[in-house]
Parts: C-alpha cells; sequence; structure tokens
C-alpha cells in the first residue's frame, strides 16, 4: 500500500489534547472498559518508585482512569522488588506466571506474561527507566482508545535526548536503533509504517482483542514484530501515535544496542519470509559477532541470541479459562488461527 499523508495528520495527536483526566474517565466508564497499567522491569531501582508514586498517584487515587497496576519483573537483584511492595502495586515474578511455560529472561517475556496476568480490556505498557515520568506517560496513549473505537493500538514517540555516563545531556540523539536500522528496513518493505515516528518506543497502549491474538517475541524484537503483525492483520487504521514532548531515560551503549539491533533484526526477517516479502535458501546464523580492541590484543566476541517467540494468548488453553468469554467453538477456531504460520486473519 502506498504511503499517504492523510493517516499522519488524521491519526497523531499531542498529549495536551487529552489533559482533560475527568473527561477522559467519564469517557471510560461511558465505554464499559477496563484499564491496566503494565510495567516490565529488570534492576530499576533508581527510577521504578518515582514512576509508581507519580503514575499510582495521579490515575488510581485521584481519578481512577487506572484499574489494575502491575510491574512484572524478570529476576531484579536490585531493591526493585522491595521497592514496588511497599509502594502497594502488584509485583510478580514472570516465572511464577503461567509457570508450565518456563521462565525465560526477556522484556518481550514480561510484557506476555502481562497480556495473561492483567485483566483489563485496555493494557497500557510503560518503561521502567523513565526520569521525567509524568502521568501523560499513560493518559495520553489510552485516550485515543477510549474516544475512538476504530483505534487499537497508541504509540508513544518524543524527543530522546541522550544522556552521557558524565551526566551531560545532548538535546538529541536518542533512538538511535530506530533511525539506523528500523526505518531504513520499514522504508524497503512497509512504507506506510514509516509514518510512526518512533516504532521502538516502549510506552504504547492497546486493546486486549489484539495482543491475545498476536505473538510476542521474548527480547527485543518484541515492538518491530508487533508493529508489522498489526498492520498485516488489521491495517494502518488500527494504529495512532501522541507526542509526549520529552523522555528522558537511561542510555544504552553502541555494543549493547548491536545486540539488540541483532535480535529485532531476526524479527524483521522473521516476519518478511512469514508474509511472502522476502525468500531465502539459508537460515540465518543466531551468532552476534562483535569485535573488541584491548591494547594490543584483538578478539571476536560471540553472543548467541535467539529472538523466540512465545505464541498468542488464544491458543493457550489457561488464558481461555481465565479470559472464558467466547464460546467453546469459537475458541476452537481461534487457537487454530493463532497456531497457523500467518497467525489470525486481517480483518476488513
Amino acid at each position: 500500500m502506498s504511503f499517504s499523508v492523510s493517516w499522519l495528520k488524521s491519526h497523531t495527536f499531542h498529549h495536551r489534547e487529552f489533559s482533560d483526566l475527568e473527561a477522559l474517565y467519564r469517557a471510560k466508564q461511558r465505554a464499559g472498559l477496563k484499564v491496566s497499567l503494565c510495567i516490565p522491569t529488570l534492576n530499576e531501582e533508581k527510577t521504578i518508585g518515582e514512576e509508581i508514586a507519580v503514575l499510582k498517584t495521579a490515575l488510581m487515587d485521584r481519578i481512577p482512569l487506572i484499574d489494575e497496576f502491575a510491574v512484572i519483573d524478570s529476576g531484579s537483584t536490585d531493591r526493585t522488588a522491595e521497592i514496588c511492595a511497599s509502594a502497594g502495586v502488584d509485583f510478580l515474578h514472570s516465572g511464577d506466571i503461567l509457570p508450565r511455560f518456563g521462565f525465560k529472561r526477556g522484556k518481550g517475556e514480561n510484557l506476555w506474561k502481562g497480556v495473561y496476568q492483567l485483566t483489563g480490556d485496555i493494557i497500557c505498557f510503560v518503561d521502567a527507566d523513565i526520569s521525567n515520568i509524568h502521568p501523560r506517560f499513560v493518559y495520553a496513549l489510552i485516550a485515543p482508545l477510549l474516544l475512538n473505537r476504530n483505534t487499537h493500538y497508541v504509540k508513544s514517540f518524543y524527543e530522546r535526548p541522550l544522556v552521557h555516563s558524565s551526566g551531560d545531556i545532548r538535546a538529541s540523539g536518542g533512538g538511535r536503533v530506530t533511525e539506523i536500522l528500523v526505518r531504513p528496513m520499514l522504508s524497503l518493505f512497509y512504507p506506510e509504517l514509516t509514518q510512526l515516528f518512533q516504532p521502538l518506543s516502549g510506552e504504547y497502549a492497546v486493546r486486549r482483542e489484539v495482543l491475545e491474538q498476536i505473538p510476542f517475541p521474548v527480547g527485543y524484537g518484541v515492538e518491530t514484530s508487533h508493529l508489522l503483525d498489526v498492520y498485516e492483520h488489521w491495517g494502518m487504521g488500527a494504529f495512532a501515535q501522541v507526542d509526549l514532548d520529552k523522555r528522558i531515560h537511561r542510555n544504552q551503549s553502541t555494543s549493547a544496542l548491536g545486540r539488540m539491533s541483532f535480535g529485532i533484526l531476526q524479527s524483521l526477517l522473521s516476519r518478511l519470509r512469514a508474509q511472502g516479502k522476502m525468500t531465502t535458501s539459508v537460515e540465518p546464523s543466531s551468532i552476534y559477532r562483535a569485535l573488541e580492541i584491548a591494547g594490543p590484543h584483538y578478539q571476536e566476541i560471540k553472543t548467541e541470541i535467539i529472538e523466540e517467540e512465545r505464541p498468542p494468548m488464544v491458543g493457550i488453553e489457561e488464558y481461555l479459562q481465565r479470559f472464558p468469554r467466547l464460546p467453546a467453538a469459537t475458541q476452537s477456531i481461534i487457537r487454530g488461527r493463532a497456531n497457523s504460520p500467518m497467525g489470525p486473519p486481517r480483518s476488513s
């Protein structure tokens, strides 16, 4: 499908448009929707306490836009668990959720387990490392879903200053993987999706009926695969995006971004093959190779990175028992679709 600026104009918002929280609460009540907030964590003691305090106070205690708040953790060894427990929100280790599937460390794993654990009709995901947290990181993302039933997946975008280890902040420079890897790939194969300013943003809100029908890579490929799957099955009209102004967080090293990019690239290639956009007779390597210089010595560092995927929730018996809203015959059909190579069909 060709690029059209009409989507960009009609599906892009600024958070100030949704600053009337009482109006949003009334819209939520009229729609009869339950909203859940999920924060995935791994050793986030520096920022998680402030995030919980700000979001819980504004969006649960003052105006109950959020009905449920949970932190899903990958096994933190710092004070993350202690801080969350004292803050009065649910804190769960992802390995304790759906235990027959075992434990896999990764952001996507936490999000997938969160879809099972949380019960909202809308689930908002927010990263745990934001140092300038504000309630807009949640209310501005759920707003388009509350106000327009045709919107299914809302992404955030913002200015991303680059924070150096010295504490100095550059006004721009964040979003490096997006501009160097993801945007070029989308330009080649999914030009419409280039209208999303930050396809890898970690803050987004989604309807459960979408989340339960798509697979979740356990690692950093989760955001990219979501976009491609939602686009393939629901079309560009399902998306919206909201400008949150600025997000300050912990920036990763170039070597860490290389490993992240390798996982994202695996998810991209997997979708390209599944959707018939690319064919290859060679199975891509799962070994990421980097070079290291230590004085006069040179060495190759090999890291195995496998972007394993968790299946759609509608194909899991425990999920259907926890959310028994569909007739048994319909559940059987959905399970068959979810387990097919192409996943659920695109709606009209």
